[in-house]
């Protein structure tokens, strides 16, 4: 049922003032905002949380229901992943990140097996398709995955929490 799934969307390191320094006080900040928002859906009955594993919020989110389903093991992490090879290029601390999620996963799917133009589209698409509720990391910008994500599932009239990544400042 929809109405107990979730998926996330957000930005990347790279649209955040503190990049890849998940120690800066604004970083902390958005993933306490994150716990407590994911924690207020568990509390509403959602079970099933599903992540695109992009590196920043998805992977900020997916860590987050792991954590919360030590002590609900209700919860379920759903990852769609847009093609094999996602975090090839990525450094070796969130290549490491990404690979734990998925081991402790409930469900990994992909999109495709090849990258392919368009593959993270079709996984946003797919993420909005299987949830009832949108939880977007989003800073208002027109342009890009996130806010085709937001814009998509607002199409789909599916409910939509919206963080601005920078509102804790």
């Amino acid at each position: 049922m929809l109405t107990k799934c979730c998926a996330f969307t957000g930005h990347r390191p790279s649209k955040f003032p503190w990049r890849h320094n998940e120690a800066d006080s604004r970083c902390v900040a958005l993933k306490e905002k994150l716990t407590d928002q994911i924690t207020k859906l568990v509390n509403a009955g959602v079970t099933d949380f599903f992540s695109g594993m992009a590196e920043g919020t998805d992977t900020y989110c997916a860590q987050i229901v792991l954590d919360l389903r030590r002590k609900n093991p209700a919860l379920n992490l759903h990852c769609v992943l847009p093609c094999e090879g996602q975090a090839d290029r990525w450094g070796d601390l969130a290549r490491e990140r990404y690979h734990t999620i998925l081991k402790q996963a409930d469900f990994v799917e992909h999109v495709s097996r090849k990258y392919y133009d368009g593959c993270m589209l079709a996984r946003n698409r797919r993420l909005v398709d299987q949830a009832g509720i949108l939880l977007a990391v989003y800073n208002g910008e027109r342009r890009g995955g996130t806010a085709a994500t937001v814009r998509y599932a607002q199409k789909a009239g599916r409910e939509i929490i919206m963080i601005d990544p920078l509102a804790q400042i």
